[in-house]
């Protein structure tokens, strides 16, 4: 397997592996007898640790050596998998999903910052675009590939994420700087430099009020239009699938505008998108407009990444591990922030994160770095 194409695939598993339970939680709960919201906690479990390692993770595999801090990750990604496949109570599938959610923190920032490493800068935006595409597509097909396994055995998608994880680990990949010519490790301070605080700042909001808001989108369609399950399903669908067919034509628009413009032009459209969900009561319309939310997710995905990894400077996986982290955090925050605004009012409850992302658009165009063509 080329080098490159293994550190695509990377990015397609950290995703799926952790939206693989959606579809499956009344078979978990059935599987371990407790209640489907308690089910619905390996999401969770998942998530937080996660988010919260990230912090941390890519400074320390740059530490390390980030093609052994892969490996290593990937293995014990594989060996979590088995576990949540072979769990006999539901707190021990529950703390193999928070190991999976610790390895995945060792590898989605360091597979990012392999890859700045073996590009060219007039290229970036173009490769990080492709990573974002197979980022969507594990987080689209998680749920339906999960699915279709609970039609069986729900543990079957286990293991097969054991069987990825364990091919992953044994591919080539890009090497490391030899001994002698590796930078001195970088403090963990280094990783909030600027523009880290203010990319990460960008990428929990815009997470917060666009990509964490499935669940809300999920309620509008079941109370404005009283949806099938499966018809909700796909409507959301339309957001991963939207943003993995344009994620290259982004980062090429990248490559060409710049990271500052593309960012703020994906904030502005995707303020339009959120908005007009919760106002508008025409089926179609709901759902092309949560597609673009889709296309304007990677819009600011790729614009936030080329700015941060753009440098090519020592620490980049840590500078990409906390913007990342960052991101995941706001998503995590999204159905407290939001849920009650949306039951109080339904148009409130999209309206207000759509004012956020505008409110972010000045951040963007005025104290972005200017330097940001590739």
């Amino acid at each position: 397997m080329n080098s490159r194409i293994a550190l695509y695939l990377g990015g397609l598993l950290g995703p799926f592996g952790g939206g693989v339970v959606a579809a499956m939680l009344p078979e978990l709960g059935a599987s371990f007898d407790v209640p489907q919201e308690v089910a619905a906690g390996s999401l969770t479990a998942f998530l937080l640790p996660f988010a919260s390692v990230m912090l941390v993770s890519g400074s320390l595999g740059e530490r390390w050596g980030m093609a052994r801090t892969i490996r290593a990750a990937y293995v014990a990604y594989a060996l979590a998998a088995l576990l949540a496949a072979v769990a006999p109570w539901f707190w021990a599938f529950q703390v193999s999903r928070a190991l999976q959610g610790v390895a995945n923190a060792f590898t989605t920032p360091l597979l990012l910052a392999k890859l700045a490493a073996v590009t060219p800068k007039e290229r970036l935006g173009r490769a990080l675009g492709t990573y974002g595409a197979m980022q969507s597509i594990g987080q689209t097909s998680a749920p339906l590939v999960g699915g279709l396994a609970a039609e069986g055995a729900w543990q079957w998608a286990f293991v097969g994420i054991a069987a990825v994880a364990t091919v992953l680990a044994l591919s080539p990949m890009p090497p490391d700087e030899p001994a002698g010519e590796r930078r001195r490790p970088v403090p963990l301070r280094e990783a909030w430099r600027p523009p880290v605080p203010l990319a990460g700042g960008v990428a929990f909001v815009s997470w917060a009020a666009l990509a964490g808001l499935p669940f809300l989108v999920a309620f509008r369609l079941d109370d404005a239009f009283a949806l099938s399950p499966s018809a909700r399903g796909l409507v959301l669908t339309g957001f991963g699938v939207a943003g993995a067919v344009t994620a290259r034509l982004t980062g090429g628009a990248v490559d060409r505008f710049g990271p500052r413009a593309v960012v703020a032009s994906g904030l502005l459209l995707a303020a339009v998108a959120v908005g007009s969900i919760g106002l508008v009561s025409w089926l179609p319309a709901v759902t092309a407009a949560w597609a673009v939310g889709g296309i304007c997710g990677q819009l600011v995905l790729v614009g936030l990444h080329t700015t941060v990894l753009g440098g090519g400077t020592s620490g980049s996986g840590g500078v990409i591990s906390v913007v990342t982290a960052l991101r995941f955090l706001g998503m995590a925050a999204s159905p407290a922030a939001f849920t009650g605004l949306y039951r109080h009012d339904a148009a409130l409850g999209f309206l207000v994160p759509a004012l956020l992302l505008v409110l972010t658009v000045p951040v963007v165009s005025v104290w972005w770095p200017r330097r940001d063509r590739a």
